[in-house]
């Protein structure tokens, strides 16, 4: 086995609208200085004067884009002197289309003070709240025990790190367990729902002596949470498991989640394992959901994914047929396996609006 841990791409998360706080793209940085040297290469190597002066003026605020206020300072510095400078032949601006320009370049080096000021606190300000989601949602280790682990997190809120999706492996005294679930809704507004769960499943993994009781403890912290909120309607899927001391069988309990994928000799075989309701909803009331164990054979992998997958729609409508596209990855490492997958759906249905999460677990 290769190396396993959660892959939440950072490359993507990244690519948020330059406009809206991402680093300009590199031709926007190279625009201004590329401008001033067209202008002045184009009149230096004219015969006769050109009036082309008036594209220098739009130079100080591109360079605003994503120049500090000393360089663009410099920028609006050599923009007049291009201006004035009888070598470049500008077909003699007169004063008031340099006061303009210098007007211009000057307002423009203030505009590059407050952008500076405010680009250095939205970069605090992520990285505060890139620390708080990584908090909720840690990174996955590459192995528990005897279990080898390996995930992907895409989060539909761009920006965000965590959605309404989340996954954990621990190992407690009753061995490793494993939890893989969906909250009510996705982006931000979840996530107090999902540091919520995680926690609670933290704790009993400590205490409680099977699967199903762990569900019935998360379940608990749901109907708690939303008792005190009017119409809360807290709920959430999820699929546990617990696997043996040596990791030669799995324990699943289903609550209203997309049953695990066992991948084994090139097949992928979803587990028919009974589901229960959802979380939330009052697991005592309406019976706590019947697990089922499954044994394990050597390269055996158990693969697990949020709806974000499974209901993928093309532009056609036709959901994202997960159980036949499997066995074409099973043979690559579980790291490149997610990758491709996640590729695979982008590739079905363009634009992923739902979170998606894809968790691959096998014996060591």
């Amino acid at each position: 086995m290769g190396k396993a841990h959660v892959i939440r791409d950072l490359r993507d998360w990244d690519r948020r609208g330059w406009l809206h706080g991402a680093p300009p793209p590199g031709w926007v940085r190279i625009l201004p200085p590329a401008l001033l040297a067209g202008v002045c290469a184009a009149t230096l190597t004219s015969t006769a004067p050109l009036d082309i002066g008036f594209l220098l003026g739009a130079i100080p605020p591109l360079a605003v884009l994503s120049y500090g206020p000393l360089a663009t300072a410099l920028l609006g510095a050599l923009v007049v002197t291009v201006l004035v400078v009888p070598a470049f032949q500008l077909n003699d601006p007169g004063t008031t289309d340099l006061l303009t320009v210098s007007f211009v370049a000057a307002l423009s080096v203030l505009v590059s003070f407050v952008r500076s000021r405010r680009d250095a606190q939205l970069v605090t300000e992520r990285a505060v709240a890139e620390a708080a989601q990584r908090a909720v949602v840690p990174p996955l280790p590459e192995r528990v025990g005897p279990v080898e682990c390996t995930g992907l997190y895409r989060a539909a809120q761009r920006g965000t790190l965590v959605g309404g999706d989340f996954f954990d492996v621990r190992q407690g005294p009753y061995g490793v367990r494993a939890v893989m679930g969906d909250v009510q809704g996705h982006g931000l507004s979840a996530v107090a729902t999902v540091a919520s769960l995680l926690g609670a499943f933290r704790e009993a993994v400590l205490d409680q002596p099977d699967p199903e009781s762990v569900a019935a403890r998360l379940d608990r912290r749901l109907v708690v949470d939303s008792a005190d909120v009017p119409h809360a309607e807290l709920f959430a899927t999820a699929v546990l498991l617990e696997f043996a001391p040596d990791a030669r069988s799995v324990r699943v309990v289903v609550c209203g989640h997309p049953a695990p994928v066992l991948l084994r000799d090139g097949r992928a075989v979803e587990l028919e394992v009974t589901a229960g309701v959802p979380l939330g909803l009052g697991l005592a009331g309406a019976g706590v959901p019947r697990g089922l164990t499954v044994p394990l054979r050597a390269g055996d992998r158990l693969f697990l994914a949020s709806d974000g997958v499974s209901e993928a729609r093309s532009a056609a409508g036709d959901f994202y047929p997960l159980l036949e596209r499997l066995p074409g990855f099973a043979d690559d490492e579980p790291a490149v396996m997610v990758r491709r997958v996640w590729r695979d759906v982008t590739g079905h249905c363009g634009t992923v609006l739902d979170d998606v999460t894809m968790l691959v677990l096998s014996p060591a």
